[in-house]
C-alpha cells in the first residue's frame, strides 16, 4: 500500500445511537468501534487530518436525531477541539457538507474510511470519494453494519450485508483491507 499524499482519516457516524439494538437490530463485528479507535489514535500521534462525520437524522424517533443523546459521539472517537465535524442528514459525508472543499484546501488525495454503517453511510461515501478521484482505503473491521430486511420480507444478517457491501467497493471505489494490514505499510 501506498499513498499519492498526506492522507486524511473520515470517521463516519460513530454515534452512541448505533449502540440502540432495539432499534437496529442484530449487527456485525463488535470490534469495528475500537478498531476505529486504534486508527484515530495512530491518526493523532502522526499529526495527520481527521474529520469526524455527524449524521443528524431527521426522522425524530430515529436515534441519531439531533438533540437526542444518540447523535453523540461514541466516547472512544469522541473528537478533539481542533478536529473539524460535519453534520450531514443524507448517507455521504460529501453531501450539503464543505468535506471535498476542505480536503481540496489541504490538497489531500487520499481517504482512510471507517465507521458505520457498511451498506449505508460508508457505502455511499467511500463510492462518492471515488467518483471523485480520491484515493481511498476502507478499513473492513473498522466498519460494521446490521441485519437488513429485503423487499420480500427475507432477513439477511449483517455479516453477510457487511461482506457483500465490502466485496461491491473493493478495487472499483476503494482498496478494502483489515486495520492491520493497514497499518503494516503505514506511514
Amino acid at each position: 500500500m501506498t499513498t499519492k499524499t498526506k492522507p486524511a482519516l473520515l470517521l463516519i457516524d460513530i454515534q452512541q445511537g448505533f449502540y440502540d439494538t432495539d432499534y437496529w437490530g442484530p449487527r456485525n463485528n463488535p470490534d469495528a468501534e475500537a478498531n476505529a479507535a486504534r486508527m484515530l489514535n495512530v491518526w493523532r500521534s502522526h499529526h495527520l487530518p481527521v474529520f469526524h462525520i455527524q449524521h443528524c437524522s431527521t426522522t425524530p424517533e430515529s436515534p441519531l436525531a439531533e438533540g437526542k443523546i444518540g447523535n453523540e459521539f461514541q466516547e472512544i472517537v469522541k473528537p478533539q477541539n481542533h478536529e473539524p465535524v460535519l453534520k450531514k442528514n443524507v448517507n455521504s459525508a460529501f453531501i450539503g457538507t464543505d468535506l471535498q472543499a476542505q480536503l481540496d484546501k489541504e490538497n489531500i488525495k487520499t481517504l482512510v474510511i471507517v465507521g458505520l454503517t457498511t451498506d449505508h453511510c460508508v457505502s455511499t461515501t467511500t463510492r462518492m470519494a471515488g467518483n471523485l478521484g480520491y484515493e481511498v482505503f476502507l478499513l473492513s473491521d473498522a466498519t460494521a453494519t446490521f441485519d437488513k430486511v429485503g423487499f420480500d420480507g427475507q432477513r439477511y444478517a449483517a455479516a453477510l450485508i457487511h461482506e457483500t457491501a465490502l466485496a461491491s467497493l473493493h478495487d472499483e471505489f476503494a482498496t478494502v483491507l483489515s486495520t492491520e494490514e493497514f497499518l503494516k505499510h503505514f506511514p
